[in-house]
């Protein structure tokens, strides 16, 4: 299992725990994660599970591709760690991984 915090722009932190090979998007759904909508699904195809990756995170979760760029653009309060949670997948190496959920989505 792979260990992920989640904090709202509130503070409130919830910590799960989500199998290798799922999504954070998946994780935070899974678990109730409030502040993840995820109306695609996880298809890529909407802004509503954007998450700030932590800055300690960045390199270790990558930039995003081309195609959630452009979803990107659909999000409010885009910043630089802005990723979509369904286009993280879990991995052992993301043990420990700390996104913060925006105050609104898109």
């Amino acid at each position: 299992m792979v260990a992920i915090t989640f904090i709202e722009h509130t503070g409130a932190v919830h910590k799960v725990d989500g199998p290798e090979g799922a999504t954070a998007m998946e994780t935070a759904v899974r678990n109730g994660v409030p502040g993840i909508v995820a109306e695609c699904g996880g298809a890529c195809a909407c802004a509503t599970c954007h998450v700030y990756v932590d800055e300690a995170w960045m390199e270790k979760v990558g930039q995003p591709s081309e195609m959630e760029e452009g979803m990107l653009d659909f999000a409010t309060d885009l910043r630089p760690t802005s990723r979509l949670s369904c286009q993280i997948k879990l991995t052992a190496a993301l043990d420990g991984l700390v996104l913060h959920t925006p105050e609104t989505q898109g």
